[in-house]
């Protein structure tokens, strides 16, 4: 089966326009092609598609989307949308029930949303050509996260999402995680998401796509499994972004039947729409790439997140020092306590403040072991 994997979709103030008129021209110009001659095609959305104002509390941007998007992608050729992510539930109940009236309208399926926990696990199996495949989408813990009472996108568990991988692979022929998580901005995975993917490879996934980061990260190949820390931003265009790593993507392509994968990459073009990158620009994106897979390969990736988190310090401490004080507001509050529940969160905690049994006694020395 030949497959498209595509990270985020989200309309912005300066696209959105474009994908009302349904504009797949302006809006994809060359990037159309990758869409050409595929099995099935798996995109990221990354929005409500919805005119609701009943916006849910939280720290960050709302995102919302016009209800033409699901028309543009269904004519694109996309065949599910992921719905597992911190944002699809930006705009609450109202908004996720018009974003499954829009997807359901154009004809689009969806995984990662369910209307509790336990209904959210369900997996979206692809069958064609004799092969059957399935997508496990499940996201961090930051907003949009299904309750044991009360719907959202699938969460990622440390023990139920192992599970349900090692379930799916009993009856299909491969498994792809979509994993939305990981540091925004951060090019290399944390020493957790490192190991969380490695136990997804063992556990039984044959592809592992971390998204969420809105840059791209790195790819290595563990136990036949292939893992890419980090896919960037598909179609998610912002110019008023300085981050060049904001404004390119990996589309990836990957055969099921041979387990061949392949990455293209994909650049935002003028202000409101996308291109395939050539020549030099694709050079310069698959040159860096190379040399972060390098380093993930040489363990020089866990400086590299490091030196990350360092420069995110003083973000934290100030949520640590605005916190739980006589004067503190619900809000400053609410803020440590969302770094606390979000994993992403809690890594750079962990790496910024170690505890002291991660600190003692790890002086290098020759220690004698006889018992």
């Amino acid at each position: 089966m030949k497959t498209l994997l595509l990270g985020d979709v989200s309309p912005t103030a300066s696209s959105a326009p474009l994908f009302t008129a349904q504009d797949l021209s302006a809006l994809f110009g060359d990037a159309r092609s990758l869409f050409e001659k595929r099995d099935f095609i798996f995109v990221n959305l990354e929005c409500a598609l919805t005119d609701s104002e009943n916006e849910i509390s939280k720290f960050g941007p709302h995102l919302k989307a016009p209800k033409e998007t699901s028309n543009v992608l269904k004519a694109l050729g996309v065949d599910c949308c992921g719905l597992s992510n911190n944002h699809v539930f930006d705009c609450g109940i109202d908004g996720i029930l018009d974003t499954l009236r829009a997807l359901q309208g154009a004809g689009l399926g969806y995984t990662g949303f369910g209307k509790n926990y336990e209904d959210s696990r369900k997996n979206y199996t692809v069958e064609k050509n004799g092969e059957r495949i399935a997508i496990v989408a499940v996201c961090e813990h930051e907003y949009s996260y299904a309750l044991e009472n009360r719907m959202g996108s699938r969460p990622y568990d440390e023990y139920d999402t192992m599970e349900d991988i090692r379930n799916a692979k009993k009856d299909h022929d491969r498994v792809i995680v979509i994993y939305h998580g990981g540091k925004e901005y951060s090019p290399y995975p944390s020493p957790r998401l490192h190991k969380l993917c490695h136990a997804m490879a063992r556990n039984g996934a044959d592809v592992v796509l971390c998204q969420h980061s809105h840059c791209i990260g790195c790819y290595e190949q563990y136990e036949n499994c292939h893992i890419l820390y980090g896919q960037g931003n598909f179609h998610f265009v912002r110019p008023d972004i300085e981050r060049d790593s904001w404004h390119t993507s990996l589309a990836v392509e990957y055969d099921t039947l041979n387990h061949e994968i392949s990455f293209v990459p994909v650049k935002e073009v003028g202000e409101r729409g996308i291109g395939l990158a050539h020549d030099a620009e694709k050079d310069a994106i698959m040159t860096a790439f190379a040399a972060r897979n390098q380093q993930l390969q040489n363990g020089e990736w866990k400086q590299g997140w490091h030196d990350f988190c360092q420069e995110k310090k003083d973000i934290y401490i100030k949520a640590i020092e605005r916190a739980c004080l006589a004067d503190s507001t619900e809000r400053e509050n609410s803020r440590f306590a969302h770094y606390l529940d979000c994993e992403a969160h809690t890594d750079v905690w962990r790496e910024l403040f170690p505890s002291y049994n991660l600190t003692n006694e790890t002086e290098e020395r020759a220690i004698e072991w006889n018992f």
